[in-house]
């Protein structure tokens, strides 16, 4: 019965449980990423990204005001203030002037300084440390605690990325760079491919079959095979060591797909159209601007969306293909590299990094995906 026209087949569940199973792998690591951006480092050290919305308790190293602040109360020598930043509501449950012992007290007791004194630390971080006589030296005691923080999230992350001064950390140079990068790399190729693909699919000349044929034998060569030889053409023509160099370099590997797709949806265009407009009096120019691009635009959109994603998520082509020593042209793949090698501890600043470059591609996907599809059945159905 599941045959039947109009009937629901008995796997239409299975077939609903996969696409939620695919969506939720996607998604996970996207919205983990975006939630992570926005945490502090220890928040991100603590406790996963699913618990962001609830307290978490972290170890914290904190350190009290500097023996300059002190003062003196009934022949005592008093420095007193809170550990944590105004307005953070932790509650501290144990805490220890020591790394090794950071639970050897709990909140309100009080403990003596190696140096000479005593310091109470109560729930709500305020302490006060007392000496009879002066305090000495230039930075304040440390003091380890463990507390109950609530949830916090900051823009400080997006500030260090976007507009800090910092070169190691800010990513505004790279992202133009990459644009830089992407937006040519991903119309060149598509002007040549329209071109190419018209001739291979309406034109008839001699050898057209062995030219599709090479096409698609260029579809399985390894990018890698071709970038030795490539770059010391590059290098050989003084075109190594700058932008031209990689645009075409990502044209050059882009192309077999960008013509193949191309091709296969001019194809199946209707004859018809084109036969009526060589009668009357249509050039080939004139077809292919006014007929035919027009109707090829869900392919050639198909293909722009599959070229920026590997253009602007690329890292093997850009390192080859575009040196530089002094980081005036770094993409922001290689930026985050970067950033892995010198600060590797810093997950809010690598979180943040990634989310800020996948950020571009998904507005390109969402924006443009009603043409995936169609552009990816192009030529299937006749």
């Amino acid at each position: 019965m599941d045959n039947i026209a109009g009937t629901k087949s008995s796997l239409t569940w299975a077939v609903h449980l996969s696409v939620v199973a695919l969506v939720a792998l996607w998604l996970f690591p996207t919205v983990g990423l975006l939630v992570s951006s926005f945490r502090t480092s220890d928040q991100i050290a603590t406790s996963g990204w699913w618990k962001a919305m609830f307290p978490s308790e972290q170890n914290l190293t904190l350190r009290a005001n500097a023996p300059e602040t002190q003062n003196e109360v009934d022949g005592l020598y008093v420095i007193e203030g809170n550990l944590f930043e105004e307005g953070k509501d932790a509650v501290i449950s144990v805490w220890g002037i020591s790394s090794r012992e950071i639970d050897s007290f709990t909140a309100g007791d009080t403990a003596e300084l190696r140096r000479g004194g005593t310091v109470t630390v109560q729930a709500d971080g305020s302490y006060r440390m007392q000496n009879p006589v002066p305090f000495e030296g230039n930075r304040g005691a440390r003091i380890f605690v463990t507390a109950t923080t609530p949830p916090e999230f900051t823009l400080d992350n997006y500030r260090t990325v976007l507009i800090s001064g910092d070169a190691t950390d800010n990513l505004s140079k790279a992202f133009f760079n990459t644009l830089t990068v992407t937006i040519p790399a991903t119309v060149i190729p598509i002007l040549i491919a329209a071109f190419a693909a018209y001739a291979l699919a309406w034109m008839d000349f001699p050898g057209r079959a062995l030219l599709i044929a090479f096409v698609v034998a260029l579809l399985v060569v390894p990018l890698q095979l071709a970038l030795i030889p490539l770059l010391r053409l590059h290098l050989g023509i003084g075109i190594g060591k700058g932008y031209i160099g990689v645009w075409l370099a990502h044209t050059g590997f882009g192309l077999p797909l960008a013509i193949y797709l191309l091709r296969n949806y001019m194809v199946g265009l209707p004859r018809d159209i084109i036969e009526n407009a060589r009668v009357d009096g249509a050039t080939e120019f004139q077809i292919f601007t006014k007929i035919i691009l027009p109707l090829s635009f869900p392919a050639l959109a198909s293909f722009a969306i599959f070229q920026f994603l590997w253009t602007w998520n690329d890292l093997l082509v850009s390192l080859v293909f575009l040196i530089d020593a002094t980081g005036e042209t770094t993409v922001m793949t290689k930026q985050i590299v970067e950033l892995l090698g010198t600060r590797g501890g810093n997950w809010e600043i690598l979180a943040t990094s990634a989310f800020v470059s996948i950020s571009v591609p998904l507005l390109v996907f969402f924006a443009m995906q009603k043409y995936l599809v169609r552009g990816l059945l192009a030529g299937s159905v006749k």
